[in-house]
């Protein structure tokens, strides 16, 4: 379907551009006008032209667009005319462009969850079954304002892990840059005038010469070995399961990163798990809506056998038991919402607990970090310097 880049103008006399699929121009005239939109001019575009013209809809979007749906709903605004204020209000081709079409598939006889369901890269399946439990109880306002506060959270979180990932990376750049730099262009200047001392060499600079041969002669090799490894366990992960799973097991128990990793899981599961089961979602459908949410194979695999032992009879708690995904602490918060019928209060005290520690856990990479990154540029810089200085000094010494 082709697609067109389009110049448009809302009510106010705002300009506006975006890009948009549609199958010809009048379709696209007739979609400018449901979203209330004149069309000024339109121009076709190529499909690798228009991906980097459309920008995603993002958290903060959704974020938004909860916020006021939580307030409509609370004030008992219709929900067309509500999501008709919202997109006039919309200055986001792409998010003006969702709303539109949530608009479209209402006014054809959809719910909003199964106008939802048609966006599922917009949309999960959390976000729609919540939105479902909420029309059939009369209770959306709840809902989204769930919703509102559990992105939130979300965003503040992976705001703390980019942040702590962005550092070693950066910090990483600014070594690797030095390492080659050092190798490449300074040690072998110092390595003529050190071999022309004559003597026998120490070890440490025997090492240093040796990595700055290997170094000029492979940079090219050691630059793209990352670039390999990235693409082999990719592919690896999408030809075989049994390499997927080895590699999703092995992140969990990466050093620092992987406790990490699997507390992030674990309390994304519980929030999730919290909120579809205060809606009155199934422990059943719970369970397997939450399978969906984790990327890691091993956490996925588990809560699939946990499934399948409820669905067999077993406890709940007890099926957690079995497959080890909780501490012992947290399994005995579990056992006692279940026997009180409190699951969901549990639910957010595990969520609480896994918060926190998430939070510690940040709190103390960034203070090793920087202190370990600080060391090993000092090691560095200390062996070039013994290295060079060393043979010299030692000359010195016998005159």
């Amino acid at each position: 379907m082709p697609k067109y880049h389009y110049k448009a103008t809302n009510p106010e006399g705002t300009i506006q551009h975006g890009t948009m699929e549609v199958s010809n121009v009048d379709e696209l005239e007739l979609r400018m006008d449901r979203m209330g939109l004149m069309l000024i001019s339109h121009k076709a575009l190529r499909s690798s032209s228009s991906l980097f013209n459309r920008s995603p809809i993002t958290r903060q979007d959704l974020i938004i667009f909860c916020f006021d749906m939580e307030q409509m709903a609370g004030a008992g605004v219709p929900m067309l005319e509500g999501l008709k204020g919202l997109r006039d209000g919309l200055t986001k081709p792409r998010f003006r462009e969702m709303v539109s079409t949530l608009i479209e598939d209402i006014e054809a006889g959809k719910q909003l969850s199964e106008a939802m369901k048609t966006q599922p890269r917009v949309f999960d399946e959390v976000f729609t079954q919540l939105v479902l439990v909420g029309e059939r109880t009369g209770n959306l306002s709840q809902v989204f304002l769930d919703m509102t506060e559990n992105l939130k959270w979300e965003d503040e979180l992976i705001s703390q892990v980019k942040k702590v990932m962005m550092y070693p990376m950066v910090v990483g750049v600014v070594v690797t840059g030095l390492i080659f730099f050092l190798m490449i262009f300074l040690v072998p200047k110092l390595v003529g005038f050190i071999t022309e001392m004559g003597g026998e060499l120490p070890l440490h600079t025997r090492a240093l010469i040796a990595t700055s041969h290997f170094v000029s002669e492979q940079w090219y090799l050691l630059l793209l070995a990352p670039i390999l490894v990235f693409v082999i366990v990719r592919l690896g992960s999408l030809w075989s399961i049994g390499f997927h799973r080895l590699v999703d097991r092995l992140k969990l128990r990466l050093w620092l990163f992987g406790p990490l990793f699997h507390k992030i899981i674990l309390v994304r599961f519980a929030n999730a798990f919290a909120l579809m089961y205060k809606s009155g979602v199934s422990v059943l459908e719970c369970l397997k809506i939450c399978e969906g949410l984790s990327s890691n194979l091993v956490i996925r695999e588990s809560l699939q056998r946990a499934r399948e032992m409820v669905s067999d009879g077993q406890e709940l708690s007890s099926s957690f038991q079995e497959i080890n995904l909780f501490p012992p602490l947290l399994l005995r918060i579990f056992k006692v919402g279940e026997t009180t019928g409190h699951l969901d209060t549990a639910l957010r005290s595990i969520s609480y607990f896994y918060n926190r520690e998430v939070k510690e856990t940040v709190s103390k990479l960034e203070t090793l970090i920087g202190p370990a990154m600080t060391v090993l540029l000092g090691t560095l810089i200390g062996w070039v310097i013994l290295s060079v200085l060393g043979p010299i000094y030692d000359l010195i010494s016998t005159l």
